[in-house]
């Protein structure tokens, strides 16, 4: 059960918050954090379970599981299922809805119920998504999660709020009812071998396809996942869609919504579809390099910061495509670490952007200098964050970057060179941010409030969780590794079965 409560307590309290804040605003706020905290505090359980119930695991490695009847008659079933890889991205889950709740404790000030409301959705939505072990299921979740993040670009956006809401929305609409009508088929093929009709990822595992359907189901599902992701060129919503969001709603779209597409090409791309995933893989891998590469050119020619940061997204989750299709355990644990901690430091850089906004009242770099002098928490956290986004050794994305390279270099030692060129690049967009926003003369005469105590409690605890990433990483690799190995000896053992 306390795999459904995970996703019912923020559903719930989203409903609550709307309601509280008729007459209290602050009251929906601390009710969403109550929530979230509450959140955290199951998955950080499930997490100090694991290796007490590791040797009593369950089928396919769960360690947890809810199976209930839902529409028997299509084999549909409410089944929830968590391992080591769905349990590290809803922890990850939890707390960054957490930094959005606090992020936004005073940029929301109109229509903070609904806001509320639309945030902890999200939450659901995201964590339904990771915790799903039925496709029917998980395309429920997959859609639970768009529609209130639409409206918290749309309603508490910026200038060009519709406009990015509007483009966000129809990519990520049209990509997911092409993997609709990709799940729809690999079930209709069940069928066909079976004579059962099943959505049950246990069951869709080994399901005998041609290489040419099997293909074009692959692409069905890749299609929704690389949107997400995002993987160039299909990145053109995520720039516009970070720009004019709110900093919760920028949060949740680099730490979280990228992270499904990752996760959908771990959990079902290459385990379903092993055949087509290895033969294009070498393709896919040169895509992610060259979202590295355009990513980090393109953040670098931006003034404004938000901007630049979307544009950083999209560099580093090039390493995560490329560690995905490398074809190798090494390179799959970076990705998995790339994930986690592109989600601290990115989100983190959005938090420091939407405070200089309410600030300063600009995003623009041209206009920024000299804030060290007035707001020295704030500058010296956004160097620290600035410095894990260009893969600082001993930060979090260090560490998720130089597995993917070593990893990548076993099985392409070209993309890996220029892979690490990326980091390179990565390095000049970082040191121009710190030097034209946080560094030099105060020529502006600034005389502005430092850190807030929820900026500090934000940004403190998100410079522990990268330097606990980088500095020992072993928790997280160990609690990961288990689901990482299955996913490749099930891609290999379902290769063999067709």
């Amino acid at each position: 059960m306390i795999l459904f409560w995970l996703i019912l307590i923020p559903f719930v309290a989203g409903i609550l918050a709307w309601i509280v804040a008729r007459r209290n605003a602050t009251a929906a706020r601390v009710l969403s954090l109550a929530a979230l905290a509450l959140d955290l505090t199951l998955a950080l359980g499930l997490w100090v379970r694991h290796p007490i119930v590791l040797s009593q695991q369950l089928r396919f490695g769960w360690f947890a599981s809810l199976t209930w009847d839902w529409i028997p008659q299509f084999g549909i079933r409410f089944h929830l299922a968590v391992d080591g890889l769905a349990l590290v991205m809803i922890v990850l889950t939890a707390f960054l809805g957490i930094v959005a709740v606090l992020a936004s404790w005073s940029e929301i000030q109109n229509g903070v119920g609904f806001f509320h409301f639309n945030l902890l959705w999200v939450i659901s939505g995201v964590t339904g998504v990771f915790l799903a072990a039925d496709l029917f299921l998980f395309y429920l979740f997959w859609e639970l999660m768009l529609v209130p993040m639409y409206f918290l670009i749309a309603i508490w956006g910026y200038e060009r709020k519709t406009y990015a809401a509007i483009k966000f929305f129809l990519f990520t609409q049209i990509s997911s009812l092409l993997m609709l009508v990709a799940i729809i088929s690999l079930a209709v093929a069940h069928y066909h071998a079976t004579g059962v009709y099943s959505f049950a990822y246990e069951d869709l595992l080994g399901t005998p396809l041609s290489p040419a359907t099997a293909m074009l189901m692959m692409l069905g599902f890749f299609a929704a996942f690389a949107v997400k992701l995002p993987a160039f060129p299909l990145h053109t919503w995520l720039p516009d869609a970070h720009t004019e969001a709110p900093t919760a709603g920028s949060v949740l779209l680099a730490g979280l919504l990228l992270k499904t597409g990752a996760f959908g090409m771990l959990r079902f791309v290459l385990p379903l579809f092993p055949g087509p995933s290895r033969e294009l893989g070498m393709l896919m891998m040169a895509v992610g390099v060259t979202g590295i590469l355009y990513g980090a050119i393109l953040a670098f020619a931006q003034s404004d910061l938000k901007r630049m940061v979307a544009y950083t997204s999209v560099s580093h989750m090039g390493f995560v495509l490329l560690g995905i299709f490398s074809g190798n355990e090494l390179a799959l644990d970076g990705a998995l670490v790339q994930m986690v901690s592109h989600g601290i430091s990115t989100g983190a850089l959005f938090v420091l952007a939407g405070a200089l906004k309410d600030r300063l009242h600009t995003r623009e770099l041209d206009s920024m200098g000299g804030l060290w002098d007035t707001m020295p928490v704030l500058s010296g956290s956004g160097m620290v964050f600035a410095m894990a986004s260009v893969g600082l050794p001993g930060l979090g994305d260090f560490v998720g970057e130089f597995m993917v390279l070593v990893g990548t270099y076993r099985t392409s030692p070209v993309l890996a060179i220029l892979a690490a060129l990326g980091m390179i690049a990565g390095v000049t967009y970082g040191l121009r941010m710190i030097q034209r926003a946080l560094l030099g003369p105060n020529t502006h005469n600034w005389k502005l409030p430092d850190a807030r105590w929820y900026e500090r409690v934000v940004f403190g605890s998100m410079i522990v969780g990268l330097l606990w990433i980088g500095l020992y990483p072993q928790p997280v690799l160990k609690l990961v590794r288990p689901a990482i190995g299955r996913i490749s000896q099930q891609a290999i053992q379902t290769l063999a079965m067709r």
